[in-house]
């Protein structure tokens, strides 16, 4: 499950669901703008940013990380991207950084050189299986239910839906709403048929016409895609290093790294 890229639809369709999750749903969503950033002369992608669109006014902008693996190195990155980002865009003075977490054990524990952004008001960690639903929180319960087993999905998706359609009055609303809901189970459930997709949640061809399922279901067939050229190519080493190439000349006409090419070599041998 691609808990990234349902965690920026999520947020791209329903920015509220963020300030809600944040605790901090006094901000204007309206005076917001989600996007993703380009970081210019180095490798760097900041997926989620949410960028005041008046940046005159004290609105802070935010950082936004979903976070679904332990990575030892995760703060050396994420602090280098968003000074970088500061760096290369002088005119923004207010800022947040918000990581998202499905628990606390995700945490790394390297946090010694960032202790005191850590616990800053600058800096706001999410453990998602702590967040408090509440009364009437429909909203966190709907990102919470990224989280839920599978076993209890299903009947957690369809309470949600129920829930939705009693508790939201404008129908454009609660029919959005109850697409986010589906397609999060249909990203639980990949491996099933479309068909028993349909059975087991009742989701119609109307529905698998919508938007935000027609732009999930193309980022995953972009990155199958990607994933089968990289493989190809970690593939081709071996022959053209048996034909005599250097590691370097094999890395440029593959539009790898050498060690890259190094490692697909030590493997074959």
């Amino acid at each position: 499950m691609q808990t990234d890229k349902i965690f920026y639809s999520l947020f791209q369709a329903f920015p509220s669901i963020f300030f809600t999750i944040i605790c901090d749903p006094t901000v204007n969503v309206n005076a917001y703008e989600f996007v993703s950033v380009e970081l210019k002369e180095i490798a760097f992608r900041i997926d989620g940013v949410f960028i005041p669109t008046n940046q005159t006014t004290n609105q802070p902008l935010y950082f936004v990380e979903v976070q679904f693996q332990l990575d030892s190195t995760f703060y050396k990155r994420f602090f280098a991207e968003i000074f970088l980002y500061l760096r290369q865009n002088e005119s923004v003075n207010f800022w947040r950084a918000v990581v998202i977490y499905p628990q606390r054990s995700l945490d790394p524990t390297d946090q010694l050189p960032y202790e005191l952004l850590l616990n800053s008001s600058q800096v706001q960690r999410i453990y998602l299986n702590e967040l408090d639903t509440g009364e009437n929180s429909l909203q966190v319960a709907i990102v919470k239910l990224i989280i839920e087993r599978e076993e209890t999905a299903v009947d957690k998706g369809k309470e949600l839906i129920l829930q939705a359609r009693q508790q939201l009055t404008d129908e454009a609303t609660r029919r959005q709403i109850v697409e986010l809901i589906k397609t999060i189970l249909l990203y639980k459930f990949t491996r099933l048929s479309r068909e028993e997709l349909a059975e087991m949640l009742g989701i119609d061809d109307e529905f698998k016409k919508t938007r935000m399922y027609q732009s999930i279901k193309q980022d995953g067939l972009e990155e199958g895609r990607q994933e089968g050229r990289q493989q190809a190519k970690l593939e081709a080493i071996p022959r053209l290093l048996a034909l005599g190439l250097s590691a370097e000349q094999v890395a440029v006409a593959l539009d790898l790294t050498v060690a890259q090419v190094q490692e697909a070599q030590n493997q074959s041998g």
